[in-house]
């Protein structure tokens, strides 16, 4: 790539916090130029959706349409409901598009996936998509025609929980409680997330059947009877935190056994103290403490769910898949005071 060709991208779903978010990146990018912006309608523009791009973007949004993606972009962010995405990777696909898609259509075998989900009408895809955790499989991201970006809490659980598979007593418990701000449920309206609702309140929601909970133990090579996962709402805007405990046996430095395991991961951070979701907003970094007491081990892990959670790590996928430095356009301080 030569320094005055940049790869062309595209958005589908831009009128979401997650499509917000790519935007704020993909328009400082050094080597992508944001070519396309598409939603269901369009027919406006993009700070009209997100007034908080005046000044800094004003491109028009389209109509999402398949032919005009393929003529334009070299890459697409699908930044859509699952159901709704799978209906434009085929045909994408088929045109020779690079595609990191942010919903859940391809993160499951379809068995798995029709059990949590609804019917799938691509499996064929299936077959060859990459899960878009780099920690896990950088290397098959680059390359990747397809990339499955994980979903939040599976990211934050997953990272906190990688290097420990191999310490843990086989077929004990994973538990996992983990915590998220609103923004996670979107922009659409309902009773749920209603500012009555969820304003000085807390509360879990579907404990233990949530379907993230496939996706964890499938990347931890687990049965799902093995994770007992809970999610909880809290009433902050963004940002989830996960509390982990399984049991151990061998005697072992947990948090020196943590460092070395992600020692060439730039964006996994490993603390001395118990993590806050402050200190990652705005940031693709996962934060990490760990503390053992006897045969149990406490992990707690912190991210962004809009950014490591959604589209920081969409953004280094694509970076990956594009053969571009994995940190291009990637927020490294976060939002605090």
């Amino acid at each position: 790539m030569t320094a005055s060709k940049k790869i062309k991208v595209g958005i589908v779903g831009a009128t979401g916090y997650t499509g917000l978010e790519l935007v704020k990146m993909l328009v400082k990018h050094p080597h992508f130029e944001l070519a396309y912006i598409a939603n269901s309608e369009g027919g406006t523009t993009i700070n009209r959706l997100h007034p908080s791009l005046n000044g800094v973007c004003e491109d028009i949004v389209e109509r999402a349409d398949v032919t005009v993606m393929a003529e334009r972009c070299d890459l697409i962010f699908l930044a859509l409901p699952h159901k709704t995405a799978m209906a434009y990777v085929k045909p994408l696909m088929e045109k020779d598009v690079k595609v990191v898609d942010l919903s859940a259509d391809y993160r499951l075998p379809q068995d798995i996936y029709e059990e949590f989900y609804c019917p799938h009408t691509d499996a064929e895809n299936l077959s060859h998509v990459v899960y878009g955790l780099p920690e896990l499989f950088r290397e098959e991201i680059k390359s990747a025609k397809l990339v499955a970006n994980p979903g939040c809490f599976p990211t934050s659980a997953i990272l906190g929980l990688l290097p420990f598979m191999e310490k843990r007593v086989a077929h004990t418990p994973i538990i996992i409680d983990a915590k998220t701000g609103v923004s996670g449920a979107g922009k659409k309206l309902s009773e749920v997330t209603h500012f009555v609702n969820v304003n000085d309140n807390l509360f879990a929601y579907n404990p233990l059947m949530h379907r993230h909970a496939p996706e964890i133990a499938q990347k931890l090579g687990v049965s799902f009877d093995e994770v007992s996962f809970v999610p909880h709402l809290v009433p902050v805007t963004r940002g989830m935190l996960s509390s982990i405990y399984i049991q151990v046996e061998d005697d072992f430095d947990a948090e020196a056994h943590l460092r070395r395991y992600y020692k060439n991961d730039k964006h996994v951070r490993i603390l001395a103290q118990p993590v806050d979701m402050k200190n990652v907003a705005g940031t693709n970094f996962c934060d990490i403490y760990v503390k053992r007491k006897g045969k149990v081990l406490f992990i707690t892990s912190a991210i962004d769910n809009l950014m490591r959670g959604a589209s920081s790590q969409a953004v280094v996928n694509a970076n990956l898949m594009m053969g571009v430095d994995e940190t291009s356009a990637i927020p490294d301080i976060a939002y605090v005071p």
